[in-house]
């Protein structure tokens, strides 16, 4: 049987390019050779390339999303995406990949547009019945007062970029004269804000993958930082956080997560691997965000809940990229 060919999509326009690298590149190293071909692509702003064993520095030919080299083409069979943020979360190289007919390991355009704007999937996800903190969106030519968005969501509270990741642009304001600095921070990552309020609790993530064959519900993890929370250095700092998977919480609560995690999934036309963040207070579950293109590097949380799961990650590679292509 002819191998077929992957492109691992990394890098990006946003923030989380050398997070996305570290990925693409785990995820290479993890898709089994046997079965396919895999070049990653890195994709800049101003450039396309390939980046692989037999290629390095080759541009892309975007009109087809392929490349050349000794005069032979090389098209592409399905693309691994692996870019966390913009283009490769927000729908963008989504869009591109449909028109091409190539299928990819995400949800649809639409599915991840809206799954990015945390302001607009918060408020679907509360329209169907998920418990989603107190929040409201800021523009960058917003008029509320500070003490205007104090009076609505008292404080604590949390200002972070409504379009990133990896906690990038994220703080915990706890007095009103420290709201003017995290607005700009938030603003540097993101045209648009969300101040959202403080719910006290623990914060679990689980990861899912509901193919065509099978559901993947995979074990919750309890992420417990040494910072006041989750911030980019936690999540990638040694010894910065812990994180225990599976979670030491009751079996019922782990049920709950899972198939709640599940139902964000499904109601977001989610597609391939995601990973779903909630805070539980001891009494009710709330949803925090959903991770599309959750990060694969050495450091990240979903790996572990695969190994953990009992899988390789070469298994469950495979198993995405077989979803993604029948």
């Amino acid at each position: 049987m002819e191998k077929k060919n992957i492109a691992v999509v990394a890098g990006g326009y946003s923030s989380e390019y050398v997070i996305s690298l570290r990925s693409a590149e785990e995820i290479a190293n993890n898709i089994d050779k046997t079965l396919y071909n895999v070049h990653i692509i890195k994709i800049m702003r101003d450039s396309w390339e390939v980046h692989s064993n037999i290629a390095c520095g080759i541009p892309i030919n975007k009109n087809d999303f392929s490349f050349s080299l000794n005069n032979q083409k090389t098209k592409f069979d399905a693309v691994f995406m692996g870019i966390h943020g913009t283009p490769g979360e927000d729908g963008r190289l989504q869009a591109y990949f449909e028109m091409l007919e190539i299928p990819f390991t995400t949800g649809s355009t639409l599915s991840l547009a809206l799954s990015f704007d945390k302001f607009f999937c918060n408020n679907f996800l509360k329209a169907q019945g998920i418990k989603i903190a107190d929040s409201l969106v800021l523009k960058t030519d917003y008029t509320i007062t500070n003490q205007e968005i104090i009076d609505k969501l008292a404080l604590p509270i949390f200002v972070k970029p409504s379009n990133a990741g990896s906690s990038f642009g994220i703080s915990k304001v706890n007095k009103i004269d420290e709201l003017d600095e995290a607005i700009k921070k938030a603003f540097t990552e993101s045209s648009e804000i969300l101040i959202e309020s403080f719910i006290k609790g623990r914060e679990l993530t689980a990861g899912v993958f509901i193919s065509k064959n099978k559901d993947f519900l995979l074990p919750v993890t309890e992420v417990i930082s040494k910072n006041v929370f989750f911030d980019y250095e936690a999540k990638y700092t040694p010894n910065m956080s812990e994180e225990i998977t599976p979670a030491n919480i009751p079996s019922e609560i782990t049920k709950e997560i899972q198939n709640l995690a599940k139902k964000v999934y499904l109601l977001l036309n989610s597609k391939g691997v995601a990973r779903v963040d909630f805070i539980w207070t001891g009494n009710e579950i709330y949803f925090l965000e959903i991770n599309t293109v959750p990060g694969m590097s050495k450091e990240s949380i979903v790996p572990k809940q695969i190994r953990k799961a009992g899988y390789s990650l070469k298994e469950f590679y495979n198993f995405m990229l077989e979803d993604a292509l029948t």
